[in-house]
């Protein structure tokens, strides 16, 4: 799906939405121009690329199989990864809070309507575990930022992300991992809360189910993002920029 904002106009690509999946299928108007992005200032921000959510044998794996699958997930991270990289762009990794003994106990409000039990059990991202690793293909290089865990959805919520962003002189900022409806979409609202051009990646991009994922695409993304494009057009966008 290509949803690109230009003069206030958005103009929508691939209105029609499989039971699993978005597919590039149609163009309503004239041909939307890709977005032209300032290499210097422009950011691949990857959220929560850990092994519980993207390997198998991964916590929350079974859920996130199916649409990870239906989507390409990781063939179109790496695709945007490699394209990223062969321009120059600056790599941030955005990560979820990783579990502690003595997360959440006390805290009046839980997130996600969780227990405590709950939490305690899951020990979803554990720190020091392989689940809370990141994923190798996504493991920071040498020049990349990782910014400070955060606890809920927001990357940017109670985590250094704006201030590195600023450092580095970012703004233009392109969102892919995970999950879909939580963090890519919470970190997409709150950046352009924050003054940020944003790009999510369609197709690099899953979430624990089909409706999830289709919300997001479909009603969500298209409200907030700047560009909502494929991997595939997302790489021609940064050929074309440079």
């Amino acid at each position: 799906m290509d949803v690109i904002r230009t003069a206030g106009l958005t103009v929508l690509v691939a209105l029609t939405v499989g039971a699993t999946v978005a597919r590039p299928v149609a163009q309503v108007g004239s041909p939307a121009q890709l977005p032209r992005y300032p290499l210097a200032s422009t950011a691949l921000l990857i959220v929560d690329p850990y092994n519980d959510f993207l390997s198998e044998g991964g916590k929350a794996w079974p859920a996130t199989k199916p649409t990870a699958t239906t989507q390409g997930l990781l063939e179109h991270m790496q695709q945007a990864l490699s394209a990223a990289r062969a321009a120059n762009l600056k790599v941030f990794i955005v990560p979820h809070r990783r579990y502690r003994p003595g997360d959440w106990e006390g805290a009046r409000f839980l997130p996600y309507r969780q227990t405590l039990q709950g939490i305690q059990k899951s020990q979803l991202f554990a720190f020091g575990s392989w689940g809370g690793e990141f994923r190798a293909e996504f493991a920071p290089k040498p020049g990349d930022v990782v910014a400070s865990e955060h606890w809920i959805s927001s990357g940017f919520a109670n985590t250094d992300l704006d201030m590195q962003l600023k450092q580095h002189g970012i703004d233009h900022v392109v969102l892919m991992g995970m999950r879909a409806n939580t963090c890519i979409e919470s970190t997409l609202r709150e950046g352009v809360e924050l003054g940020y051009h944003a790009t999510v990646l369609s197709d690099a991009v899953a979430a624990f189910n089909p409706t999830e994922l289709k919300a997001s695409l479909e009603v969500n993304y298209p409200i907030y993002a700047h560009a909502l494009l494929t991997t595939e057009r997302f790489t021609t966008a940064l050929a074309e920029s440079k």
